[in-house]
């Protein structure tokens, strides 16, 4: 893991031959310093969980008293060279009075940047508690990502540079440079010396912390280093102990990579392999940080997910109380649906009294409700909701190519394709497409939402694409190849389908719109037009026909063969969620848990498995067409009666009863569990 300041960092350094340095190397060897005893008080209770969990045994910290610090032997003071250019030493001062006037850079790791990170911030932070309902691989890491990202890393290596180019104008010149800067936090090393110490003092227990004064003085390091005494060695060695001491063992080797930089960038004067040490002990401090706090999370989950109800009951009644959350719209949605929906024998003996509600949120999941707003109470859960929309999206779009294929093979079932020449695309020639055994699996990835937690926000699709490659360029062109498809027995023609279904998953990995966006089916349609064309005997001059065939209901809401397809896929949705919800509603919140997310029937890069036992054939052909949807539409009812049954949990006394009264909401105090 990096620094959030890490990647492509450019800083110049002095060139290896000069005479001068920085300081020289301290007798102390890094192993002699490990090898100092010292007394450990016993930590905290979540520190001890981590060391048990993280540590393989025993580790001792040795302190270094600031006498030891100061010692220093006459040879290694630094030498003074001064500049032999008067032209040199009046830039120095131009640049100096330029840099008075600026702020100083922040290290791009700072306790402050890891505060979030604290076991107080994750308890109390409910957008977190409610994610942790959902994601079983919930964890916290550096987010890089976005445009966020990249000014966070631009900001990043301009600090790094900047404090490359302050020590390089220490060891030219530095009578003239401590003119400029002094001993003040007016340039880089000393905040960084501060802000590593602020964030190992969060690491280390209580008690601990009187070494780090004593190690780790920054105000004598400074005085230190403005006389050329400075031992970095030495600190660096130190450091290196008492990281170790309280990192898991697997981070030993970066520990001992940052004392090789350092040590070496001091002995040789280079400049950029000194500033890399600094970082990767910027970078050491962030995983260590990053450690306690996903310890902590694994250790804290099933009691945050027992207490969801409770806290969030709390939360959201306060919000309602100060006036920050109007809780009139969410009452008056539900009141409409519960006219709307009538209680159907089977709708109220499987979901009781939700029995509107749940209802209502099958339907929002609809492409053809995609213009309805969700209630202000799915404030944590909107972005679980638009994920399964788009995968129902998904759903019937994939649904309908294969019928609209089926009814293209039958029609040229017996037809002479040997005759007949095809026409096939440079580049698909070229892909796993042109054989149906090389076809691609599908892989998630999840994006983060927030500035530190990495969390899915809702279980893995059902139906997962990746972004890359390209659908923009025409799928035909004037090469010539065989069709896959010959006349078949009624084996052979399930083969061809799964085929063909699993290849359009594959197809659909290469698209450049986005692998969530569901406008993507209408950029491919000429490429999944020629693929399920390549499975038919139809002869070359159908395929323009087909093409507009299948413009003409991928994405459209308004084409009777996609609302017949998204009735079909809402009426098999409703009947698996009153499954689900029947089994699951007596759940504690940990079983909830556990069973919707760890009970899981297929993995995220599902493909049709062809038909299972006990599907039932109401008509012909529907025993295939219900095993290529079964995976899919489970883990969609899964995934929604567990959304479903939290939120009511939540919000049903609060907001949903029929005895709602806003005044009473606004003046009612819950006790407090957490």
């Amino acid at each position: 893991m990096g620094d959030q300041g890490a990647g492509g960092i450019e800083s110049r350094g002095i060139e290896s031959n000069t005479t001068r340095r920085l300081s020289e190397p301290h007798p102390n060897t890094h192993e002699d310093q490990m090898q100092q005893d010292t007394t450990q008080t016993e930590p905290s209770k979540v520190e001890t969980e981590q060391q048990k969990h993280d540590q393989a045994g025993p580790r001792q910290l040795g302190p270094m008293s600031a006498g030891n610090a100061a010692r220093t032997e006459s040879h290694t003071a630094l030498s003074r060279n001064p500049s032999t250019s008067s032209n040199a030493e009046a830039r120095n001062r131009s640049d100096a009075t330029q840099k008075q006037r600026t702020r100083p850079l922040e290290p791009p790791v700072t306790k402050a940047t890891l505060s979030e990170l604290d076991v107080t911030k994750i308890i109390h932070n409910p957008k977190l508690r409610h994610d942790i309902n959902f994601d079983p691989e919930l964890h916290f890491r550096p987010n890089l990502d976005g445009e966020k990202g990249k000014k966070k890393q631009e900001r990043a290596n301009q600090f790094w540079a900047t404090l490359g180019e302050q020590l390089q104008q220490f060891v030219v010149n530095r009578d003239e440079f401590m003119r400029r800067f002094g001993n003040g936090e007016e340039w880089c090393l000393p905040l960084l010396l501060k802000s590593v110490k602020e964030i190992i003092q969060t690491l280390v227990p209580t008690k601990d912390r009187l070494y780090l004064d004593e190690g780790l003085n920054v105000d004598l390091i400074m005085q230190q280093f403005s006389k050329g005494i400075a031992d970095l060695e030495k600190l660096a060695s130190w450091l290196s102990g008492v990281l170790k001491s309280h990192c898991a063992p697997m981070r030993d080797e970066w520990v001992d990579e940052m004392y090789n930089q350092l040590t070496n960038g001091n002995r040789t004067n280079d400049m950029e392999e000194l500033v890399q040490g600094m970082r990767s002990l910027l970078s050491v401090l962030e995983a260590m940080k990053l450690d306690v706090a996903n310890h902590q999370i694994r250790c804290l989950r099933p009691i945050l997910i027992e207490d969801t109800v409770h806290f969030e009951q709390r939360f959201f009644s306060k919000k309602i109380r100060d006036r920050k959350l109007d809780p009139l719209p969410a009452h008056d949605w539900y009141s409409r649906v519960s006219r709307e929906f009538s209680q159907e024998a089977a709708s109220s003996q499987a979901f009781g009294e939700m029995a509107p509600f749940f209802e209502a949120l099958a339907r929002l999941v609809l492409p053809s409700c995609s213009h309805e707003s969700l209630p202000n109470t799915f404030l944590f859960d909107e972005e679980r909701v638009l994920k399964l929309r788009t995968d129902m999206w998904d759903a019937v779009n994939l649904e309908i190519c294969m019928r609209l294929y089926e009814t293209l093979e039958r029609e040229y079932r017996h037809y002479d394709a040997t005759s007949a020449m095809d026409v096939a695309p440079t580049s698909l020639l070229g892909t796993p497409f042109s054989e149906p055994s090389g076809l691609r699996s599908s892989r998630t990835e999840d994006e983060p939402s927030d500035l530190y937690p990495s969390t899915s926000t809702s279980r893995p699709s059902s139906m997962v694409f990746s972004s890359a490659g390209s659908a923009q360029s025409s799928p035909r062109s004037s090469l010539i190849f065989t069709t896959l498809a010959t006349v078949r027995s009624a084996e052979d023609q399930k083969v061809n389908s799964r085929n063909l279904y699993n290849s359009l998953i594959s197809l659909l990995q290469t698209s450049s719109t986005g692998s969530r966006n569901p406008s993507r089916w209408k950029a491919m349609k000429d490429s999944i037009a020629l693929q399920i064309f390549r499975f038919t005997n139809a002869p070359t001059e159908v395929l323009l026909k087909f093409e507009e065939e299948l413009d003409r209901h991928l994405n459209e809401r308004t084409s009777p063969l996609f609302l017949e397809v998204e009735q079909y896929f809402h009426h098999r949705l409703l009947a698996e969620l009153q499954l689900r919800v029947k089994e699951f509603k007596g759940l504690t919140g940990v079983g909830l848990f556990s069973v919707a997310t760890g009970g899981r029937l297929h993995g995220p890069g599902r493909t049709w498995d062809g038909p299972r036992e006990n599907v039932r054939v109401r008509e012909s052909g529907n025993a295939d067409r219900e095993a290529r949807e079964e995976g899919g539409i489970e883990d969609m009812a899964t995934r929604l009666a567990h959304l479903g049954l939290l939120h009511w949990r939540v919000w049903a006394q609060i907001v949903y009863a029929d005895d709602f009264d806003t005044d009473m909401v606004m003046t009612s105090d819950m006790p407090t569990v957490i």
